[in-house]
């Protein structure tokens, strides 16, 4: 019998983090090396946001807080959901966590027994089937297809639903395939949802306001609102506001859930910094012009890197319409061998060769449950995407 719990045997590190970990490790031994792998935005947390922080340690606001946030930013996000998403959440319907990861990890753990299964569409966003599994419940993968957008359909999740489903975990834009669903996908998942009363949806809007080409954002229950009392509806201020480091997540659903909830927390990290979320007050209360601005350069480097890709030998690099990666497929540079001599044989020996001989960091398909494709995150400065794809072009025409 050993020391480490055998919970913790069915799961794996984060991959996208010890990705980036790598990539500064060789950075540091003084390696050239393009980082394409974390998945925050380059862009500066705004300045009327650091200065309500600021204001807050200055007022004292230092202190506990309720376990779940602080009144004036459950009042922000009702605000929010109503402005934004035509929903409307009472406080008790509200909670607030240290970054989404946490309000994830806390419904499921709220939610699953033994044997729950829970729907996850891959490409999946890494932690996905891995809080799943620490839950206790059983991750059932649905592989969606490049042809189909890398989006579910219909007829996938009602093949994948069973009695003993639980949740789907459904994620618009998503991390990585940036695929978006418009109002008519989402109304064609909601109707299979309509048939099975025991499937509750958990649905990860991150993503929300990092959308292209005049796409429409719109969440499941404001498609169907019939699914209210079965549904989380998660968001944060990392991705939209650039705050990842201020670690602040939040969701609005059913008064029994937020409450389950809210009691795992009370017994894990209680509130989350008093400080991030007074600045979240201020993120969701304040201007909100310059979402739009960033979002438009987000598309325009997305065009840059879409086009580069495509152009390289082997490569096949959809449009997304939403968050800031790209999902190619790397299909036709399998079975083929590197100047160094290393055989690529699958998106992981692709990835590490392209690190260590290009010196370009990106995240295998495996890792997101889907291969053989990569993801790059496209939130960095234009000249590093341009030098990066001009390295990815130049490594995969010399594969032989």
């Amino acid at each position: 019998m050993g020391f480490i719990a055998d919970s913790l045997g069915r799961i794996k590190p984060s991959p996208t983090i010890a990705v980036s970990q790598m990539a500064r490790e060789l950075k540091a031994a003084g390696h050239d090396v393009i980082g394409l792998g974390a998945g925050e935005p380059d862009f500066d947390t705004p300045d009327n946001i650091k200065e309500a922080a600021i204001a807050a340690i200055r007022q004292g606001h230092t202190k506990y807080t309720a376990v779940d946030g602080i009144s004036e930013l459950k009042d922000a996000i009702a605000a929010k959901f109503k402005r934004e998403n035509g929903l409307e959440y009472a406080p008790g319907e509200i909670t607030v966590g240290t970054g989404g990861k946490q309000v994830l990890y806390n419904a499921l753990l709220a939610s699953l027994n033994p044997g729950d299964e829970v729907v996850i569409p891959a490409p999946y966003w890494v932690s996905y089937p891995d809080i799943v599994l620490l839950g206790g419940g059983k991750p059932v993968i649905v592989e969606t297809k490049l042809e189909d957008g890398f989006k579910l359909t219909p007829q996938a999740l009602e093949a994948a639903i069973t009695p003993k489903t639980k949740w789907l975990i459904f994620n618009s834009p998503s991390n990585p395939s940036g695929a978006a669903y418009t109002h008519a996908d989402l109304k064609a998942l909601t109707d299979v949802l309509l048939r099975h009363d025991q499937v509750w949806v958990l649905t990860d809007d991150m993503y929300e306001h990092l959308v292209y080409d005049g796409f429409e954002f719109a969440t499941p229950v404001q498609v169907e609102p019939a699914l209210r009392g079965r549904t989380l509806t998660m968001n944060g201020v990392s991705k939209a506001y650039a705050m990842t480091g201020w670690r602040i997540g939040y969701a609005g659903g059913p008064e029994q859930l937020i409450t389950a909830m809210r009691k795992l927390q009370s017994q894990s990290t209680s509130n989350p910094s008093s400080i991030s979320q007074w600045a979240a007050v201020e993120a969701l209360n304040g201007p909100q012009d310059f979402i739009a601005e960033r979002a438009d350069v987000f598309r325009q480097r997305r065009d840059l890197v879409v086009s580069m890709l495509n152009e390289a030998k082997g490569l096949n690099c959809p449009t997304p319409e939403g968050a800031f990666y790209v999902y190619p497929s790397c299909q036709d540079c399998m079975d083929k061998v590197t100047p160094a001599g290393t055989p690529v044989t699958d998106d992981e020996s692709f990835v590490t060769a392209l690190l260590e001989e290009e010196g370009v960091a990106v995240v295998h398909g495996a890792a997101f449950g889907l291969s053989p494709f990569f993801r790059i995150s496209y939130a960095t400065s234009t000249e590093a995407l341009e030098e990066a794809c001009m390295r990815i072009q130049r490594f995969c025409a010399n594969l032989s």
